[in-house]
């Protein structure tokens, strides 16, 4: 019996781990071949053992875990391989395979569009002297960081707009104010800001609030908040997708064994008690290289096409980040 583990983050805001349970919910319904079980990094229960073990109990011998997770850092790169190899250990009889986090998916491009349009604005007509500034979480790991920007870019060769800008609420820089001057200073007069986030949160509600501070700041100035990702059936799609490519073995990307996790799990505090306010901010998309493995008892048919040898992850990604996004502002 195959089984899907859905990992969510976690959050200190009851509302978004509710709406963790009720998208998976959404999702199981449609998935009616195999168990579905949700389970959380941190912060609220199920622990990610505790859902491997309700798995065992509903007699699975395959459980697939997939991260809810926008990109790929120490969660999706660390924490969570860590825990399944724990329960490898435990279960021995149990296949297991990762899947990928979301990642830079062209159906976020829609979603992003969808979420512009909930405010009324038609992105072909109503976009002439607005900017789009999209806001993510913010990581410590560059990979993310820089796979945000991506995003920001292929949305603007979608849209064929004036500016789309990029933003972090914390972490790293542009922070949330810089990207809203930025976005002025370019003539912008309005903006309409995109919480690059799955569920709601601590950072949604002071986002929220720091929207309504900048319209008394520039009360000239047009400020709109889109909406979080939230219930969109496009994320729907995209993370059943990732739980049937595992499913199939089909998965192109896993870092449980790669050498570089290996070596970082020798200074990384695996329990990871820290402070983080919301769902899903360590999602860095680790790099496209193609670990074929999938936890079958260490039987790790893995093509790993990159020198693991030095562990300065110094992978070159395909990512020129032009961060003016401006068809007024090539740099």
């Amino acid at each position: 019996m195959n089984a899907v583990l859905f990992v969510g983050h976690g959050s200190r805001e009851e509302g978004g781990n509710e709406e963790v349970r009720q998208f998976v919910s959404e999702i199981a319904s449609k998935m009616n071949e195999q168990i579905v079980e949700t389970c959380f990094l941190e912060f609220v229960q199920p622990t990610i053992m505790q859902g491997i073990d309700r798995c065992v109990e509903l007699r699975a011998t395959h459980i697939v875990v997939i991260p809810i997770i926008l990109f790929a850092a120490g969660h999706a790169k660390i924490h969570i391989p860590s825990a399944i190899d724990d329960a490898k250990i435990k279960y021995p009889l149990v296949k297991f395979t990762y899947g990928r986090p979301i990642g830079v998916h062209e159906q976020i491009l829609g979603i992003l569009s969808s979420r512009v349009e909930d405010l009324g604005v038609q992105v072909k007509e109503d976009l002439g002297e607005t900017a789009l500034l999209i806001v993510g979480r913010g990581s410590s790991d560059a990979d993310a960081n820089s796979d945000l920007f991506k995003i920001s870019r292929l949305f603007w060769e979608k849209l064929q707009v004036k500016w789309v800008e990029t933003a972090f609420i914390g972490v790293t820089a542009p922070l949330m104010d810089a990207g809203i001057e930025r976005c002025l200073l370019l003539g912008a007069k309005n903006v309409i800001i995109l919480p690059y986030f799955l569920f709601t949160g601590v950072l949604i509600g002071r986002m929220e609030q720091m929207v309504q501070g900048y319209r008394e700041t520039y009360p000239d100035k047009q400020f709109q908040m889109a909406p979080y990702f939230g219930f969109h059936p496009l994320l729907q799609e995209i993370l059943i997708g990732r739980a049937q490519e595992a499913l199939q073995d089909e998965v192109k990307m896993n870092c449980d064994m790669c050498q570089y996790r290996l070596e970082a799990m020798k200074h990384i505090d695996h329990h990871h008690h820290h402070d983080h306010d919301d769902h899903h901010h360590h999602d860095h998309d680790h790099h496209d290289h193609e670990h074929k493995h999938d936890h079958d008892h260490h039987d790790h048919d893995h093509e790993h096409k990159h020198d693991h040898d030095r562990h300065d992850h110094d992978h070159k990604h395909d990512h020129e980040h032009d961060h003016a996004h401006s068809r007024g502002d090539k740099r």
